[in-house]
C-alpha cells in the first residue's frame, strides 16, 4: 500500500468502531436468496456494472448532486448487467444507505458493495444494507485475512470481487472468489492504464470470472477486453459526469454492438 491508500485505509480503521456499534444494534440481517453478480455477468451481453460514484480522491466532485434513488434504476432501465455503489463517505462521498435508496427505488440488480473492507463488520453492513456482493482488495489484506474475509461474505450470504492490481497480488486468485477483479488504477498514485487488465488477463485461472475494472471509456475497449476473456466491465466515471447517466450507459451500450456487428 502507498500514497492515497495508506491514507484511505487509516481512515477507515478509525471509523470501524462506529460501524461495529452500528452493526450491533441492527437487530437482525435480511432474509432471502440475493441476485447474483457472478450468474448476471454469466448470462449477460453487456457485462456492463454500472457504477454509482459521486466524488473521487483524486479528482474531486464528479456528481454531487446524484441521487441514489434515481441514478441506479436508471442504470437498471438502460441495460447495465448489475451496479456498484461506492459506500465511503470520506473519500467517494458515499453511505451504506444509497443501496438501501436503491433497493426502495426499485433496483433488482445484483449490487456490489463497493468500499475498502478491513473487517467482518463491513461484511454484516453490506448485508444489511440489500448488497449482493462485496469488494475485497487484495492490496488491503494479507492473504489469510483476505480467506477469512471471504468465508465470512460466503457464510453471509455474499458473493466476493477479489480486486488485484499487480502479477504479486495474482496469487490471490487461488482463494477462489466468486469473481476477480483486475484494477486499472494503481491506488497508490490513482493513475489509471487499462492495458493492465490485458497484461493480467492470462494470468488468471481460466474458469475465473473476468471482471476489468476502472478507466473504460471506449466500447471498442469493451469489445477488446470480452475478446481477452473478462466478462465484467465496471465503469463509473464515464456516465456519472453526463447529464443522464442512465441514457449514457444505453448509448454506450448501443455503440459497443453496432462495433461488435461491423467487426463479425
Amino acid at each position: 500500500m502507498q500514497d492515497i491508500l495508506q491514507q484511505i485505509i487509516a481512515t477507515k480503521l478509525q471509523e470501524l468502531p462506529a460501524i461495529r456499534e452500528t452493526v450491533s444494534v441492527s437487530g437482525g440481517f435480511p432474509a432471502g436468496v440475493k441476485p447474483s453478480l457472478r450468474e448476471a455477468l454469466l448470462q449477460s451481453e453487456t457485462g456492463i456494472i454500472a457504477e454509482f460514484k459521486r466524488r473521487s480522491p483524486s479528482k474531486g466532485w464528479i456528481k454531487e448532486d446524484g441521487r441514489a434513488d434515481i441514478i441506479p434504476f436508471a442504470y437498471q432501465q438502460n441495460g447495465a448487467a448489475a451496479l456498484s455503489i461506492l459506500t465511503d463517505e470520506h473519500y467517494f462521498g458515499g453511505c451504506d444507505d444509497f443501496i438501501r435508496q436503491a433497493r426502495l427505488s426499485g433496483v433488482t440488480l445484483p449490487i456490489l458493495y463497493k468500499n475498502f473492507v478491513i473487517d467482518e463488520a463491513q461484511l454484516y453492513a453490506a448485508t444489511l444494507c440489500g448488497a449482493s456482493a462485496v469488494l475485497l482488495i487484495a492490496a488491503c489484506l494479507s492473504k489469510p485475512d483476505c480467506k477469512r474475509l471471504l468465508d465470512k461474505a460466503h457464510a453471509l450470504g455474499l458473493e466476493v470481487l477479489l480486486e488485484m492490481h499487480s502479477e504479486a497480488e495474482l496469487e490471490y486468485a487461488e482463494l477462489q472468489p466468486d469473481l476477480c477483479g483486475i484494477n486499472n488504477r494503481n491506488l497508490g498514485s490513482f493513475v489509471t492504464d487499462v492495458e493492465n487488465s490485458f497484461r493480467l488477463a492470462e494470468r488468471l485461472p481460466k474458469d475465473a470470472v473476468k471482471v476489468s475494472e476502472s478507466g473504460i471509456s471506449n466500447p471498442e475497449t469493451v469489445k477488446a477486453l470480452r475478446q481477452a476473456g473478462f466478462r465484467g466491465f465496471l465503469i463509473g466515471e464515464n456516465f456519472m459526469r453526463t447529464a443522464d447517466p442512465g441514457l449514457a450507459l444505453r448509448e454506450f451500450i448501443l455503440a459497443t454492438d453496432k462495433r461488435s456487428n461491423t467487426t463479425v
